[in-house]
């Protein structure tokens, strides 16, 4: 009937418009949710770059008086950065966290500090990756390892070095510049710059020399 055929379409325009509104409100959201330089929550890092965003949602955010963020830098969604423990916790009067200029922190990521976590310019990262320079304490095998010290040990990563997704760098890790981390890597120690590492843990399966790419010998 005429009229069953109106009301259908007066269901599909109804969707229509409320799909549309639903769209519009969340990109509006996004948008002004969206932490830069010049918003009250950038001004609460020791340093929030020029150019730089933090896309909303964020992860969870605290610390920010220890955390500095270079320029032209994007974090994407649902990252989370943290310095120290627990918010307000006084960590000194220098940042533990850096991040450099022109980086990309994929969604989802991880980074956390407590000691002193540098990540160089033009570094990139896939969507979670979790980045941190503490682990819990072990020592002691009667006691639960949760109520044990941690132990903290500096990490750096090289400019221009790619971490792909879900890899994790574990407390010590010194990546060198222009390294490549591939996905659900587990890095520890000491990588050199210009290589391509794997694996739990990562090893390097490409190196780059003055002779250029070549694959050394996977161990005996």
């Amino acid at each position: 009937m005429w009229w069953k055929s109106l009301r259908r379409q007066v269901g599909t325009a109804r969707r229509r418009a409320v799909w549309h509104a639903v769209h519009w409100g969340w990109r509006e959201f996004q948008n002004a949710g969206m932490v830069t330089a010049d918003t009250p929550a950038g001004k609460a890092f020791a340093r929030f770059g020029r150019g730089s965003l933090m896309a909303f949602p964020a992860g969870s955010v605290f610390g920010e008086g220890s955390i500095e963020i270079g320029d032209d830098t994007l974090i994407g969604v649902q990252v989370s950065l943290s310095a120290g423990l627990v918010p307000g916790q006084d960590l000194g009067p220098n940042p533990v966290l850096r991040i450099g200029d022109r980086c990309v922190i994929g969604r989802g990521s991880h980074i956390v500090a407590h000691e002193n976590v540098e990540i160089g310019d033009d570094v990139w990262t896939g969507p979670y990756v979790y980045i941190t320079d503490q682990n819990h304490g072990y020592e002691d095998p009667d006691v639960p390892i949760g109520r044990q010290f941690p132990v903290n040990r500096p990490v750096s990563i090289g400019r221009g070095s790619w971490l792909g997704a879900g890899a994790i760098v574990l407390p010590g890790a010194r990546i060198g510049r222009n390294v490549v981390i591939a996905a659900g890597s587990v890095v520890r120690g000491e990588i050199p710059d210009r290589c391509v590492v794997a694996g739990v843990p990562a090893r390097v399966i490409r190196e780059h020399t003055e002779a250029g790419w070549f694959s050394p010998k996977a161990p005996a």
